[in-house]
């Protein structure tokens, strides 16, 4: 390349003008959330693992001990993959946790993010695709007072003091289970209209691994036990952000992008 010596004439612009400022992006608000609750769970101990977003039936129902006649294995509320019972878009990130439990051993305490799908109807409060974080902890004498002080101990740090109940549930991976509400109360329209007029709303589901999902990780549950959780992460972004239909998380409109 022959190097040229620059003229006057060459000089197009004006070097002594102010440049042109560079609009910098943001994080979106399930990325901030996502990030936000993976620190907290770090800070005592949890380690962060990913898996396959399309999965078999064994990691994704069968070893999570879901029974051949659940509801959750029919196409109505799964997205199997050119009608393949056994290739799917995984429902939940609990499928990450078969994978991690068949090639460690405990201590195991993980976090498991990602996108899941589900045959569901697209409204202000459901997605056929969302986001979820799911725990588990595995060792010996993990206990139910272990799992509750851990939920407590979350949204605490990511709320403040905020009033918890544990109800009573059915999970076919845990037992017992039980659903977390977090108290919104009653003081607007929107929180009658989010909590259906009771002033709670479900934010979680955890419980203690049943047996079972133990011996299909090759685990002795006679040894160790453990708990797991999950929770949606737009909707706790919902909260956070005061934010009233989830659907706006996907439209891609700079409008609402730009608040955050």
């Amino acid at each position: 390349m022959v190097n040229k010596k620059l003229s006057t004439e060459d000089i197009l612009e004006d070097f002594t003008k102010p440049g042109i400022p560079c609009i910098i992006g943001g994080r979106h608000p399930i990325s901030k959330v996502k990030h936000t609750i993976i620190n907290i769970f770090e800070g005592i101990g949890f380690l962060t693992v990913e898996g396959p977003e399309i999965e078999d039936d064994w990691h994704n129902f069968t070893a999570l001990n879901f029974p051949d006649f659940h509801p959750s294995r029919e196409m109505h509320d799964t997205f199997f993959i050119e009608n393949n019972p056994d290739i799917l878009l995984r429902t939940h990130t609990s499928s990450v946790q078969i994978h991690y439990l068949e090639n460690h051993r405990p201590p195991i305490r993980i976090l498991s993010p990602g996108r899941v799908y589900r045959n569901e109807a697209i409204s202000a409060r459901s997605h056929c695709m969302f986001h979820q974080i799911e725990g588990l902890y595995v060792d010996k004498s993990v206990s139910f007072a272990n799992l509750k002080h851990t939920i407590k101990y979350f949204f605490h740090t990511l709320f403040g003091k905020v009033r918890l109940r544990f109800r009573p549930s059915f999970f076919p991976f845990t037992e017992p289970s039980v659903e977390v509400d977090i108290y919104c109360g009653l003081r607007s329209d929107k929180d009658r209209r989010i909590t259906k007029g009771t002033g709670w709303l479900e934010v979680m589901g955890c419980g203690m691994v049943d047996p079972h999902v133990l011996q299909m990780g090759s685990i002795d549950p006679e040894r160790f036990s453990g708990f797991a959780f999950g929770l949606g992460i737009e909707r706790i972004a919902l909260l956070l952000y005061n934010i009233e239909d989830i659907r706006l998380y996907f439209e891609n409109d700079i409008r609402f992008l730009k608040q955050f």
